[in-house]
């Protein structure tokens, strides 16, 4: 009897555990579903280039797929049934039922907190969108930026390089890269002044309205666009079931990335609570998503094989950022995410912070050119019926 195996979402996190799951599984034991709403994989990590007139080569998942032993299902998840192990979509067809034995959860995040009046660049959709306003705008239009996170200063640093002729200026509820030491900070000034970005730091917007936005402290800050960039929030899907999650609507998992409440239930990526080694706990990113689900693809090809589950080496090297096409900062971090004194910056940085991009496009569009293929036979002790995983 084949054991299904469902993965809901083909971002980088969910593409990345259906790759993994069948180099690891043998295809006469298993099934692979994945299931997406959208035919393409978006690279996320480049939608401000897209937003500012770039185009990006287009990624068809029944075609990265192909030949892996992967089915793909192109259908939006419109409920979870966690305890009769069931999954409501509707494709093109009309509404269905998926039944599951394990599922890998991945549906990710969108922007938090976006008004009527704001973009954002959390989805390809809404970069598009986006693109489509800076094309409208005349010189001398104001651009503003909320948040000064990473996706934040990307996306101000690639709009301000794209249309130097656009007023543009970046809020931040904190200083401009205070995150980051010293090195990299004094990077990041001198590319702010280059590029004319107006930085107003320690500012909270309170309202987004047409033509402007309000301060908490009631300053009126005139913008034709508005980018919303201050926070990530993720699908409400997992807090309508009846599995455990967290305040923020993540799924609270072990250290193996299995839900704490249904152990035939995994999640990774940005709709896991979940923590790396020595208890650091994962930041939204790519660089979350990725390591956390191989490790969950890993421990589920373990368990259902009779193996040793591999431990949870989940940490951090470094955070990079672009400043438009020619400049960047890569910021060598400790495994729990602290920054150190060393940093890379530049041209340097840019071409580095490419090739982490091109890499991890690549490694998601050449599933079975990554790891060489191990696929075990499921231990009989593992059936569906006897324990579930």
């Amino acid at each position: 009897m084949q054991r299904h195996i469902v993965v809901l979402g083909a971002g980088y996190a969910g593409a990345n555990a259906a790759a993994r799951l069948a180099k690891r599984l043998h295809p006469a034991d298993t099934r692979i579903t994945l299931v997406n709403a959208d035919a393409e994989f978006v690279e996320r990590v480049r939608l401000h280039q897209l937003a500012t007139g770039q185009d990006l080569p287009p990624r068809t998942l029944t075609d990265v797929f192909a030949g892996t032993g992967v089915r793909v299902r192109i259908a939006r998840v419109t409920g979870i049934d966690a305890d009769s192990r069931t999954v409501q979509v509707v494709d093109a067809d009309g509404p269905d039922e998926i039944t599951y034995d394990t599922l890998v959860y991945a549906l990710g995040s969108s922007a938090s907190g976006v008004t009527e009046h704001a973009y954002d660049i959390a989805g390809k959709g809404s970069a598009l969108r986006l693109r489509n306003r800076l094309a409208e705008l005349t010189a001398g239009d104001a651009v503003l930026v909320v948040g000064g996170g990473l996706t934040g200063i990307e996306a101000v640093t690639e709009i301000a390089e794209a249309r130097p002729d656009l007023a543009v200026s970046l809020v931040a509820r904190g200083g401009l890269g205070d995150w980051l030491g010293e090195k990299a900070r004094q990077h990041l000034r001198t590319a702010f002044d280059r590029l004319g970005i107006t930085v107003l730091a320690h500012t909270d917007v309170e309202t987004v309205e047409p033509g402007r936005v309000v301060t908490a402290g009631g300053r009126s800050i005139p913008a034709r666009v508005t980018v919303w960039t201050a926070g990530f929030a993720v699908h409400p899907l997992a807090a309508a079931t009846t599995l455990e999650v967290s305040g923020t609507g993540q799924i609270v998992v072990d250290d193996t990335m299995r839900s704490v409440s249904h152990p035939d239930v995994y999640a990774v990526g940005d709709a896991a609570l979940a923590h790396g080694v020595h208890g650091i706990p994962l930041r939204m990113s790519c660089a979350s998503g990725v390591p956390s689900a191989h490790h969950a693809a890993d421990a589920i090809a373990a368990r259902l094989t009779g193996r040793p589950i591999p431990p949870n080496r989940i940490g951090y090297n470094a955070q990079c950022m672009s400043l438009g096409r020619r400049d960047g900062i890569l910021q060598w971090v400790t495994p729990d995410d602290r920054p150190k004194p060393s940093a890379i910056t530049g041209r340097s940085a840019a071409r580095a912070k490419e090739l982490i991009c091109r890499a991890a496009a690549w490694s998601m569009s050449h599933p079975t050119s990554m790891l060489p293929a191990r696929r075990r036979r499921i231990s009989p002790a593992s059936t569906p019926t006897q324990v579930p995983v």
